[in-house]
């Protein structure tokens, strides 16, 4: 008798293990991010979270929240000037909450408190997180973690040598933190306000410690946590390392030093004209790098050339790598597509790139992910243009640093209307899911038919 129950009673847990969820993986990740949205939106409306005492209007609440958690940076208010010391602290956990992701902090919650994590909570850490596979994950996520406090802290110091001698040693060590977070987790909220409004990190554009620092703090959170685990494992050897690692680490090394020399050969004669060398080059590598969707500046971006802006557009547009705190089309997006623009011009059977040759599902991914990013910048240019009075080139510079979640800005954010500013909190969430895992929200549970329809030659090109 007890056995039966005892089989009954399993029989009912594998159905209910088996029976699907009402949402999907990516739509409970889709919900994470917007409760952490609403609490922060929440939280900053209340009085106390500004300097005047007064309460936030709805919108440009909802607009900081939304730019915190989608790591974007881009700002209604100066982040100093307008925001207590409660409000920034609340928006740097809205940075540290929206550039790991809920789920990591849930299961670390879950595991101190020794609570078992299921399948199901494996799956969705595996979606939220971008890994190849569900083995190991939890393994995975105890590591990011912690290599995201080593680094933060290792920032933190190093900043705060410099922040001391310039704030003292309360405020100093203050502002090595938030800086130290908001770079990881590729956030580009600054407290430079207390120099000045909008100046961001312009005052240190000549200083090697902070410009360093910040650089490796960006690529670090940017290179994504599947890199990471990867070169732990196998030190310095290259050949031992996955091909999606070899991508990651070569498309870094030429969009950092190529788009260094691109910026240099720009502005050489523009806002780099008569700066010592030395300042060039390290401006030169610290838009470039800052440009890859954390969000920081050391040049005034609205004194930038046309030809700058679309240069920085375009490092923008591809951002960072996959599974990290980075937006944008990714690194290995690019890398695929022109892998296979190669293999077209070529007229070779397949893709292959170091040894390796690339499934065709991966390809087909990439230029949905290219056509929707694609879609996404051009539709929310076009509607920001009808709607304001400001030149193009500024408006398609915000909206792809709002879908890139970048954050460095031409400067209008905070002169857009309702209507403009929705638009690019829209591309802001958009672009920290995703645009194709953005799209899937609202078709990954659809139901297909299995039949396939007679197929016919069509001409392209």
């Amino acid at each position: 008798m007890v056995g039966e129950r005892t089989l009954e009673q399993t029989e009912r847990k594998m159905e209910r293990l088996m029976r699907p969820s009402r949402f999907s993986k990516v739509q409970i990740i889709a919900l994470s991010f917007l409760g952490i949205i609403l609490a922060g939106t929440f939280l900053l409306l209340l009085p106390f979270a500004t300097r005047e005492g007064e309460s936030t209007g709805l919108l440009d609440a909802a607009f900081t929240a939304v730019s915190a958690t989608c790591v974007t940076g881009l700002i209604v208010h100066d982040t100093f000037l307008h925001w207590t010391l409660f409000g920034q602290i609340v928006i740097l956990t809205m940075i540290q909450l929206g550039g790991l992701g809920f789920m990591a902090f849930s299961v670390t919650f879950s595991l101190l408190l020794r609570r078992r994590i299921g399948l199901k909570e494996r799956g969705i850490l595996q979606e939220s997180v971008n890994t190849l596979q569900i083995g190991g994950i939890v393994r995975l996520v105890r590591r990011m973690l912690l290599g995201t406090l080593l680094f933060e802290g290792v920032g933190a110091l190093l900043l705060s040598v410099r922040f001391i001698g310039d704030f003292g040693v309360g405020k100093g060590l203050y502002y090595g933190i938030f800086h130290s977070v908001s770079a990881f987790c590729n956030g580009g909220f600054d407290l430079m306000g207390v120099r000045k409004s909008g100046s961001s990190m312009t005052y240190y554009a000549g200083d090697p410690l902070v410009n360093f620092t910040l650089i490796a703090l960006i690529l670090i959170g940017g290179i994504g946590f599947l890199v990471w685990d990867d070169l732990l494992k196998n030190k310095w050897h290259f050949r031992r390392y996955r091909l999606h690692t070899k991508l990651v680490l070569s498309m870094t090394v030429i969009l950092l030093f190529g788009g260094a020399l691109m910026f240099y050969l720009l502005e050489h004669n523009g806002i780099l004209a008569g700066e010592p060398v030395g300042k060039q080059i390290l401006m030169s590598l610290f838009q470039s790098a800052t440009a890859r969707t954390a969000g920081f500046n050391t040049a005034d971006t609205a004194a930038l050339s046309d030809s700058s802006k679309l240069g920085m557009a375009m490092l923008m547009f591809v951002g960072g790598n996959p599974g990290s705190t980075a937006g944008g089309l990714k690194t290995t997006t690019l890398a695929v597509l022109l892998i296979y623009l190669r293999a077209a011009l070529r007229r070779t059977k397949g893709a292959e790139i170091f040894g390796r040759r690339l499934e065709e599902d991966v390809v087909k991914r990439a230029a949905a992910i290219l056509t929707l990013s694609l879609l996404l910048d051009l539709s929310g240019t076009l509607i920001i243009t009808a709607v304001e009075q400001l030149p193009l080139a500024d408006v398609m510079f915000e909206v792809v640093s709002a879908l890139g979640t970048v954050g460095i800005s031409a400067g209008i954010t905070g002169s857009l209307t309702t209507v403009s500013r929705l638009i690019l909190m829209l591309l802001m969430y958009c672009g920290r899911m995703g645009s194709l895992t953005f799209a899937l929200i609202f078709t990954e549970n659809r139901q297909t038919s299995p039949a396939q329809k007679p197929t016919e030659r069509i001409l392209v090109g």
